[in-house]
């Protein structure tokens, strides 16, 4: 009986505790979307994943020009010929099988170079962002914050959005709406 009863009271107890805990959520990709470092990260990796292509473009269009050559060789070849064109164009497909291995393998280098740089870009504020909900979750005593731009949480009613305080301890200032028309 005294179990019984005390373990009701430590119950009892547990939800009390339970009961006074603070939730809250916030929608981070809103605060990513209003942190003017994610707008530098976009504009550069921009940059840089630009610059990859038109290296992988300058490549493919050297390679494309040997296929018309081939092509135009393939073309021309004749009885009196063979001998010659038909070297050249075994050069020419031993270049093309070179130049589609190079390409290849710049593709494969370029999405690991473009992960490393996403990576060195996007992690100082994601980073950022978190220290800063973090610290906001204390200073108002929050135990749990739920992000309701993930797929994981199917339904929220209550607790308290966040998206404010955080931002205003990252110095983001809300936009003036745009004027009417």
């Amino acid at each position: 009986m005294k179990v019984a009863v005390v373990a009701v009271g430590l119950l009892f107890a547990g939800n009390a505790v339970n009961a006074q805990q603070k939730l809250g959520h916030i929608n981070s990709a809103d605060l990513l979307q209003a942190m003017p470092e994610m707008k530098t990260a976009d504009a550069s990796f921009q940059t840089f994943a630009k610059a990859k292509q038109s290296t992988l473009e300058k490549m493919d269009a050297e390679r494309q020009k040997k296929i018309g050559l081939y092509t135009e060789k393939s073309k021309t070849i004749s009885e009196a010929n063979k001998e010659v064109v038909g070297k050249e164009i075994q050069a020419l497909v031993i270049e093309i099988q070179d130049m589609e291995k190079r390409l290849g393998e710049a593709q494969q280098k370029s999405e690991e170079e473009l992960q490393a740089k996403r990576t060195e870009l996007y992690q100082p504020v994601f980073k950022k962002a978190e220290d800063a909900v973090k610290t906001v979750a204390k200073e108002k005593g929050y135990a749990y914050v739920f992000d309701i731009s993930q797929p994981g949480v199917v339904y929220f009613d209550g607790g308290d959005d966040m998206l404010a305080a955080v931002k205003a301890k990252l110095g983001i200032t809300a936009a003036a709406p745009a004027p009417k028309k």
